[in-house]
């Protein structure tokens, strides 16, 4: 189970309290809240945006943070939600379930982003 839940936004960190954040359900409620309000999709074009009709590429994605939850009896119940903003400033979320029932198509997407992020910046 998840306890806590801290996020950065906008260079500025939200806390929530665990009783906030006890759930997937109540954390994204947060997220949308806090202006997260786009609902992510992953295809085979890219990440979409349903509500801007918009395909994004791995470069114009950024991870915010993740909140893991897992299930208290049923490893089946684990999903991954993640805070995620666009170079154009969409933000909003993506969720995956965790473990071996994890979408491949989201994982494959998710890891090109993490591999762009990880790359050094080279000063001009």
């Amino acid at each position: 189970m998840f306890h806590a839940c801290f996020y950065k936004t906008n260079d500025m960190i939200t806390n929530a309290t665990t009783e906030d954040m006890r759930t997937l359900a109540s954390c994204v409620n947060k997220l949308v809240l806090d202006g997260y309000t786009e609902n992510f999709q992953v295809k085979d074009e890219g990440m979409y945006s349903p509500s801007n009709n918009k395909y994004y590429k791995p470069e114009e994605v950024h991870i915010l943070n993740f909140f893991r939850f897992e299930g208290a009896s049923d490893p089946a119940d684990s999903a991954i939600l993640y805070a995620i903003e666009t170079n154009d400033g969409t933000k909003g979320t993506l969720t995956d379930a965790y473990g071996p029932q994890a979408d491949l198509e989201i994982e494959k997407f998710l890891k090109q982003v993490e591999d762009i992020s990880k790359k050094p910046v080279n000063p001009s």
